[in-house]
């Protein structure tokens, strides 16, 4: 499994945090400042300040929901969320083809994430295209408050707006386990012991999968 798509925040917190968006005068930068330089030629959106008040408490409600979830814990075996960014791509704005640098001086980049921030009505275009494998291409345009989860080490656009407003929150995840198909194993063996679990309840067999998956991450973690 390459992905995760999932609802991490609550309809609330997105209400508040689209409110502040909205507001005039917000220290809005380049994106091309935040980008390595082949992605800077094909980048064309701003995001927030990123030492500014609204930047920060979005970026710890994501880290602190990201961190605290169980599937995406199971999912992405999270070390460190780091080096968050909050974006704002208007009508004409686009992120072409492009793989996300591998370290920052947060972290190494393992898995990379966007968390829609938008209400999927209030604007067109701007899905997320990620490239999983060959020519096929997955498109990814999702609620406000939902997130995609996916390996940084994956081609990936963003389509040009067409209209209206889209803002997102992007994000990297240093991985206990950076092998992606390492990562894939353990996650299946966990969600199929969890499932047997709450289906039959402990079991001595149980317990030696269990076992095994801590110390499969054990031995493949890095």
């Amino acid at each position: 499994m390459d992905f995760l798509t999932h609802s991490l925040l609550p309809l609330p917190a997105v209400r508040d945090f689209q409110q502040r968006l909205s507001a005039p005068n917000l220290p809005w930068r380049d994106g091309r400042l935040t980008a390595g330089d082949h992605a800077a030629l094909v980048k064309n959106n701003h995001q927030l300040d990123p030492n500014a008040e609204l930047t920060l408490a979005i970026s710890n409600c994501i880290t602190s929901a990201v961190t605290s979830d169980p599937l995406i814990k199971s999912f992405s075996l999270v070390r460190k969320v780091h080096s968050l960014l909050v974006s704002r791509s208007s009508a004409g704005d686009s992120y072409g083809w492009h793989v996300d640098n591998p370290f920052s001086r947060h972290g190494r980049r393992d898995l990379s994430f966007t968390c829609f921030l938008s209400d999927e009505d209030t604007y067109e275009g701007g899905s997320l295209m990620i490239q999983s494998g060959g020519e096929e291409t997955k498109e990814f345009r999702l609620p406000s408050g939902q997130i995609v989860i996916y390996p940084s080490s994956t081609l990936h656009c963003v389509e040009p707006v067409l209209s209206g407003v889209r803002y997102v929150c992007v994000g990297w995840i240093e991985s206990y386990v950076k092998v992606p198909d390492d990562r894939s194993i353990l996650f299946n063996i966990d969600a199929g012991a969890r499932g047997l679990l709450a289906r039959y309840g402990r079991s001595d067999e149980l317990d030696l999968i269990f076992q095994s998956y801590s110390n499969a991450v054990r031995r493949l973690s890095s």
